[in-house]
């Protein structure tokens, strides 16, 4: 099981030396991956939850892979219908390129609304956008040169290139609870990547369900990749008042022992809370993710102590 943080690129804190100091804090303890949130227009509805500035993911990225060379990088997640999927397909390659092929494509659909008014694109279709844009992307990563005719989109001969560093390009994780989600990541996923679970939900519902679908599908079950919340508790939380990654630390091991009988070869850990003032004071976060890794974590080793 490998880990990774999610850094914050965004608030009153968000600065390029706060994303080199997250990024070389990941590195100094271990961690595998670092993966950065996506909005394009901070409008009301986004403000409250992640507000400015904000720092864009694929520039930021980019320059992030200027100066590392081992830690993988990646969006939680690129929000679709934002972006023309030549456009997306072709940034993601680039960068997939820059830094090596230690690109991942988190994805999703986006919840705000007032962004998508903002940006002139259907709410209610972002569903239907999502799976036309991700056919797209995979087929401009696999042909030099690309033509589709669909319902949102259409183009004719447009050549590609570069193409990803990676043949198959950068792994897909797709975001995620609902069952369009799961069917989401079936068809176009490498991993499906929910955030904010509980252990019985994903052992019992989420899983059965992504392995009925991708039978259905004809496909591959997509590996499961979640991002989990981290809030350690001095006692043990009552089960059903918390998710994945909240509570005691052995609560917390318990869920990541949970999740390696599941297969799940990555985690991603979050530590945002949803206060913007958070992001002026990253040491508090730091000093939880250490104790994190020094008491659950075997980055070394790859695995649980």
């Amino acid at each position: 099981m490998r880990f990774g943080i999610n850094i914050l690129n965004f608030g009153p804190g968000a600065s390029p030396a706060s994303l080199r100091r997250w990024v070389q804090f990941a590195e100094q303890v271990g961690f595998h991956l670092v993966m950065i949130s996506d909005h394009v227009a901070i409008t009301r509805d986004v403000q409250v939850e992640f507000p400015a500035p904000f720092y864009d993911p694929y520039i930021a990225l980019s320059w992030i892979a200027g100066w590392t060379k081992k830690i993988a990088l990646g969006t939680t997640v690129t929000i679709l219908p934002y972006r023309h999927p030549l456009q997306t397909a072709r940034i993601a390659a680039n960068l997939d390129q820059l830094s090596g092929g230690r690109f991942i494509f988190g994805v999703g659909v986006g919840w705000a609304k007032e962004e998508f008014e903002a940006l002139n694109i259907p709410f209610h279709r972002r569903g239907a956008l999502a799976n036309e844009y991700l056919e797209i992307i995979r087929m401009c990563w696999a042909n030099d040169w690309a033509s589709y005719d669909g319902e949102f989109i259409s183009f004719n001969h447009i050549q590609t290139g570069p193409r990803p560093l990676r043949k198959t390009g950068p792994p897909i994780w797709v975001g995620g609870s609902s069952d369009a989600a799961l069917k989401r990541a079936v068809r176009f996923g490498d991993a499906w990547h929910p955030y904010r679970v509980r252990v019985g939900w994903l052992k019992n519902v989420a899983l059965p369900t992504i392995k009925r679908l991708a039978e259905e599908e004809e496909k591959p079950v997509p590996a499961i990749c979640p991002r989990m919340t981290i809030r350690i508790t001095d006692s043990s939380l009552p089960e059903h008042q918390r998710v994945a990654g909240e509570g005691s630390l052995e609560q917390i091991r318990a869920d990541l022992i949970a999740m390696s009988e599941m297969n799940v070869p990555n985690v991603l850990l979050d530590t945002y809370t949803g206060n913007p003032e958070q992001t002026l004071h990253p040491e508090k976060d730091w000093k939880m993710l250490r104790i994190l890794a020094e008491n659950v974590l075997d980055l070394e080793n790859e695995g649980l102590r």
